[in-house]
């Protein structure tokens, strides 16, 4: 069983690898144009540069369950997986059916696909017809008759309670619920657990649903904030917890924390790493509790802090940033042990020289 959850994990990280870009680059497309006053239009006669951007952006959305899909059942199946892949991903955007959907249907597609291409024997005229021909069109009438009659209305079903209980939680609820996402989003600083929750905000964005979004974004920018807010705090207080190795990772890892790359921290916490995982994952929680509770949504699936200004209470979400902020750097303070001179690395002050007098060309 732990085998089957680790591959069905691995398929599903090889697809968010490849639909990443897609997520990046529409959700700029959004923010660009909201700043500029664009809107989502669907007629051309309506369309301006602003518009233009938005739309392009929108689409861009669109396209996620198809993607997941499509390389969900690449994953599984190599190329004759793709094409089947993204035509159940355009089945769960019919349905209704969203991100879930298509992540269900990229695992039924890929698997079919997989099991036609391991069992079915064709004469030897026909081998080089079964990745671009019989596997894709085989799958793709499988798995779509099952989609659409069998599997189909139960995922929509699950899609629309998933959103009606998001939607429905009270302000209590909603700060255990934020608190929740920000720390889990945040708790490997980028890895393979935090894709997992910050996957599941995607999916509730294409639902409409924005204010986990809102918390993936400003949770990710966290752990290097409050990491450099302890590194500033610790020199106030004259008491150092960084080497000075840290120290020159800190000045890495800050601007990259700005753009929403946690994955700067990494080499700062492997050298404490139970203690900084307890205060970045209680910070996270922090912004993500405020960030829920006080409505904070975005429409943008990535940017840092350059699309706060887009999101939908921008001061309420420079609040949560900056009390998660606060939290992190404080608790790394208390908790974390100071450092003395034994603890910085010493380098050798001299190089022993090498002897080549023993060398001869002859």
């Amino acid at each position: 069983m732990k085998k089957i959850g680790a591959e069905l994990k691995q398929h599903a990280l090889t697809a968010i690898s490849y639909m990443l870009p897609l997520v990046v680059a529409s959700g700029l497309l959004i923010a660009v144009g909201n700043l500029m006053g664009g809107e989502n239009v669907t007629e051309l006669s309506k369309m301006t540069i602003p518009n233009a951007l938005t739309s392009l952006g929108v689409l861009g959305m669109g396209l996620l369950p198809s993607f997941i899909a499509g390389y969900i059942s690449y994953s599984i199946a190599d190329r004759p997986g793709i094409a089947p892949g993204f035509l159940m991903g355009q089945i769960a955007s019919f349905l209704g059916a969203g991100f879930l959907g298509g992540m269900i249907g990229g695992y039924l597609v890929g698997y079919i696909a997989l099991f036609i291409k391991k069992n079915l024997k064709v004469p030897k005229w026909a081998e080089a017809l079964m990745p671009m021909m019989i596997i894709p069109t085989l799958s793709a009438i499988i798995a779509g008759l099952i989609m659409f009659f069998v599997i189909g209305n139960p995922i929509v079903w699950a899609t629309n309670a998933l959103t009606n209980f998001i939607t429905g939680l009270d302000q209590s609820s909603k700060g255990v619920y934020g608190f929740v996402i920000g720390a889990l989003g945040c708790i490997d600083f980028g890895g393979p657990i935090s894709k997992v929750p910050n996957l599941i905000c995607d999916g509730l964005l294409l639902e409409g649903i924005t204010e986990p979004e809102a918390i993936k974004v400003l949770a990710a920018m966290v752990p290097p904030l409050g990491v450099t807010f302890s590194l500033v705090l610790s020199k106030f207080m004259k008491k150092p917890i960084y080497s000075s190795q840290e120290v020159e990772n800190i000045k890495i890892a800050f601007p990259m924390g700005l753009c929403m790359i946690s994955e700067g921290v990494i080499p700062i916490a492997m050298n404490d790493l139970i203690r900084t995982v307890i205060c970045t994952a209680t910070g996270c929680g922090i912004t993500g509790a405020i960030s829920f509770s006080l409505g904070v949504g975005s429409k943008v699936p990535s940017g840092g802090v350059f699309v706060i200004p887009a999101m939908s209470n921008p001061i309420a979400a420079l609040i949560a940033l900056l009390a998660g902020t606060a939290v992190t750097g404080v608790l790394l303070v208390l908790i974390k042990k100071k450092k003395t001179e034994v603890d910085e690395p010493v380098a050798d002050e001299k190089e022993e020289e090498m002897d080549l007098s023993g060398i001869s060309i002859s």
